[in-house]
């Protein structure tokens, strides 16, 4: 009769125990454990993530498949609008974002980026032979649309301070929103990076042109972690299979094969200028 209390206490006091371990388990630990990375990301960006024909697609597919081969776990995509991946994060609903951003100053106080995957700066994108839109400039007291909340729109913003009439921007669910206004006239411009809006014109050239020069700051891309001790070392990781596709060839083919070109990028997230 008297054994089984001590033995209660036992048990519980090694699934106490047990709880601590997995607790104290930092995301890389996890992640081999479970032998599974998971990733969260939006679908309307390409040509980093979309939907193509039915199934998700995009440089960050690819990419992040080569990434859990390094890492050799398997990959678990979650899924959701632009606004509900950065607090995904903060809640732990996945270990990490593909989206990619933009690396800003205001970005890398609250987050960890990882290593630069593709140049971002900003530029517009036009209806296809709108001849009042030549140049940058030329966006003075126009409306400009973008992703919400996107760099690419905070910086048309405050471009279109610079200028005579400022730019009225309005800001959408996605960018494919923003290009559906665009093509029915609604707004005569969007605000994203190069990369984005020159795949766009390419897949839509007798809809949408590019104009050019870009206006924005030169800028880059990053996957984003928290930034705290938990994620440090699955961030490290992630940024050591990046640099070993950098140095083998691997990014810049998978650049070429969704953007037509290759970037030239920093090895670490530079300081930058916004």
């Amino acid at each position: 009769m008297t054994k089984r209390p001590f033995l209660k206490s036992l048990a519980a006091a090694a699934i106490a125990l047990a709880c601590v371990g997995a607790h104290a388990q930092d995301s890389l630990a996890r992640v081999k454990q479970t032998g599974v990375l998971k990733v969260g990301t939006e679908t309307a960006f390409a040509p980093f993530d979309f939907i193509k024909d039915g199934s998700h697609a995009g440089l960050n597919v690819d990419l992040f498949n080569e990434v859990a081969k390094e890492l050799g776990v398997k990959l678990e995509w979650v899924l959701l609008p632009w606004e509900g991946v950065l607090p995904g994060l903060e809640t732990s609903k996945f270990d990490m974002v593909a989206g990619p951003a933009t690396i800003t100053k205001a970005r890398l106080e609250r987050y960890r980026f990882s290593v630069p995957v593709a140049e971002a700066t900003a530029a517009f994108l036009k209806r296809k032979g709108d001849a009042s839109v030549t140049k940058p400039a030329d966006l003075s007291g126009k409306i400009v649309g973008g992703a919400k909340s996107s760099a690419q729109l905070i910086q048309a913003k405050t471009f279109g301070e610079t200028l005579p009439g400022k730019i009225q921007t309005r800001d959408y669910p996605g960018n494919n929103e923003a290009y559906a206004d665009l093509a029915a006239g609604r707004i005569s411009a969007v605000s994203n990076s190069l990369p984005n809006i020159a795949y766009v014109a390419q897949q839509r050239p007798d809809t949408f042109e590019v104009v050019q020069p870009a206006f924005g700051a030169k800028s880059y891309f990053g996957y984003i972690s928290r930034k705290d001790a938990d994620a440090a070392k699955l961030a490290d990781a992630v940024d050591a299979a990046l640099l070993k596709m950098k140095r083998d060839g691997r990014l810049a083919s998978l650049q070429k094969k969704w953007f037509g070109e290759s970037f030239d990028t920093p090895d670490q997230a530079p300081a930058p200028s916004f």
